[in-house]
């Protein structure tokens, strides 16, 4: 990648994308929702269909000229049914918020009511929180993780639907490291006659490969991010049955957003095809044993992991216990001086502020896109650990340092 048209007319920003890539290949990548997407998916999405208009769907659109616009269209939607097995699906929105705001803007009037997990115990932005448009258009009451066993409690979430009477219950996370039972959650959105909205944004690659449990045919709506564990175009993407599909197109556009990024459904439509080689199973498998390798190893060395584990493809790391002292950012901070790249992250029972919490969460699927093993995964926590318990050294930040660049090395990402 030498940006070489680029640097012919902007150099300055040809040097920000050569440095980027450098940043990319000399560092650990382990922010759960980050993923290194394929050339070819890179090369789809920089493609020129960045400059066509297609506003409206395959063979219903609002220009002319669309003919090959369409084909992408289809082909990703078409891959998209046969990963999920989704009887239809919208392959349009910009991001995994768009894709629930689809679903919202589709189901609820203003005002209505949305029964979501938590930010701090691991739900997200577009789930209810006060600073985005679901929290100032909808009254949303929130569920929590058990801070003791770092499980979603159920029967709480169930007597607590009841209470509330939610028109939307949402399931899905940012920062829960457990398989989730999305039958019981149908179950208390059926009792209290309420739509069930399953985000899978962070699992839609374990989901696709078979290796988490699927919320499609159980829940009413499915949404997700297509560029995290599936590795395809960025944006996001709707699922739901007929009855609800029309419903969902007129939300996204034009209720939602004009004319679709068609470079973007373009990856979308490579990646979900990279998905349904035999190889991405055996990818998502990795990643979840991954995540189980550093977690156990994490945990060997005295850290907290929230739940005690994983069984998907992030850790959540409590360090209150084993570093009283240390705060997230400040972990995050060091780590990423020794170029080990997460995320500081709140933790259920959160005693700090969300802008620097008490935990970090680490994601394995970019790390297993390198190649990376449980061998290497065990390394890794070793030298996670060797920083978060000696943060103030310098030597031991340029030593860590020094040995991740080794491992980038062998591990190179763009060959």
């Amino acid at each position: 990648m030498e940006y070489d048209q680029v640097r012919e007319v902007d150099p300055a920003v040809a040097d920000a994308l050569a440095g980027e890539l450098e940043r990319q290949e000399r560092t650990l990548a382990m922010i759960a929702s980050e993923n290194h997407a394929s050339e070819a998916v890179l090369e789809a999405q920089g493609s020129v269909l960045t400059n066509k208009y297609a506003e409206g769907y395959p063979e219903s659109r609002y220009y002319a000229g669309c003919e090959y616009a369409d084909d992408v269209e289809q082909l990703a939607i078409d891959r998209a049914k046969e990963l999920w097995g989704a009887d239809h699906v919208n392959v349009q929105p910009h991001s995994g918020t768009q894709a629930n705001q689809a679903v919202y803007f589709a189901m609820l009037d203003p005002g209505d009511r949305i029964l979501s997990l938590d930010l701090t115990h691991g739900g997200h932005l577009s789930h209810g929180h006060p600073a985005n448009f679901v929290g100032q258009l909808y009254d949303v009451e929130q569920y929590e993780i058990d801070p003791e066993t770092g499980y979603i409690d159920y029967d709480a979430l169930r007597d607590l639907a009841e209470s509330f009477d939610p028109d939307v219950i949402v399931s899905g996370y940012s920062a829960y490291p457990r398989e989730v039972e999305w039958e019981r959650i149908q179950e208390a959105a059926d009792e209290v006659d309420a739509y069930h909205l399953a985000d899978i944004a962070h699992i839609t690659g374990l989901v696709a490969a078979g290796v988490h449990s699927s919320p499609v045919g159980v829940a009413d709506f499915v949404t997700g991010s297509t560029h995290k564990t599936i590795r395809a175009g960025r944006g996001g993407i709707v699922m739901c049955d007929e009855e609800y599909a029309d419903a969902i197109d007129k939300a996204v556009f034009p209720g939602g957003q004009g004319g679709p990024l068609m470079h973007n459904v373009a990856g979308k439509a490579v990646g979900f095809g990279e998905a349904l080689e035999p190889e991405f199973t055996e990818y998502a498998e990795q990643v979840v044993e991954n995540a189980e390798a550093l977690g156990e190893r994490l945990a060997e060395h005295g850290l907290s992991l929230v739940s005690d584990g994983t069984d998907t493809h992030l850790v959540l790391v409590d360090l209150r216990e084993s570093h009283p002292d240390l705060t997230g950012g400040d972990a995050e901070d060091a780590l990423a001086a020794a170029n080990i790249v997460l995320n500081a992250n709140t933790v259920p029972g959160e005693t700090r502020s969300a802008f620097n919490p008490s935990g970090i969460r680490a994601g394995t699927a970019a790390l297993t896109t390198r190649g990376f093993g449980t061998e290497e995964m065990r390394e890794v926590a070793d030298l996670i650990y060797r920083v978060v318990d000696d943060h103030d050294s310098e030597d031991v930040i340029y030593e860590v340092g020094e040995r991740v660049d080794e491992l980038c090395g062998q591990y190179p990402l763009y060959e």
